[in-house]
């Protein structure tokens, strides 16, 4: 879990796996939105319900490692980039990370709801803009504790 990953940095494995997996969320995610858009609702359903499991589960493993591995101090330690600066990335990803989880949860498990009042279009749109800030931010934190 804790010796150097794939991606040719200085980041344990772990810390790679999450981050690929996070990269592709907006792809996988994008394809879900096609089964929605062929009126194949059920896959769809099904789909998103899978993607947002192994998000969790994921997003788990990226906890366990992270407190396991010192927490962020640790991981700062041989970035060329001030803390300051890191932090405030890290809390704007954390940030922006909470809120689609949460509203991701919400358009799933309250989409029958959301269905009859026709609001269930806008919250996934809103929801796939939050991944892919997701992605873009967690990659961002990535290459700061890791490549520069």
């Amino acid at each position: 879990m804790f010796e150097i990953g794939f991606l040719g940095t200085r980041a344990p494995l772990f810390m790679d796996i999450v981050t690929i997996i996070v990269a592709l969320l907006p792809l996988l995610i994008t394809i879900n939105i096609m089964f929605a858009r062929a009126k194949k609702y059920k896959l769809h359903a099904f789909a998103q319900r899978l993607v947002f499991a192994v998000t969790i589960v994921v997003l788990v493993y990226f906890e366990v490692g992270v407190r396991l591995g010192g927490g962020f101090k640790a991981f700062m330690d041989g970035s060329g980039v001030s803390h300051d600066y890191a932090f405030f990335v890290l809390l704007f990803h954390i940030a922006i990370a909470t809120i689609t989880i949460i509203l991701w949860f919400i358009a799933i498990f309250r989409v029958k709801k959301f269905l009859k009042t026709g609001v269930h279009k806008l919250f996934g749109r809103i929801v796939f803009v939050g991944i892919v800030l997701t992605s873009l931010t967690g990659i961002w934190v990535y290459l700061i504790l890791f490549v520069y």
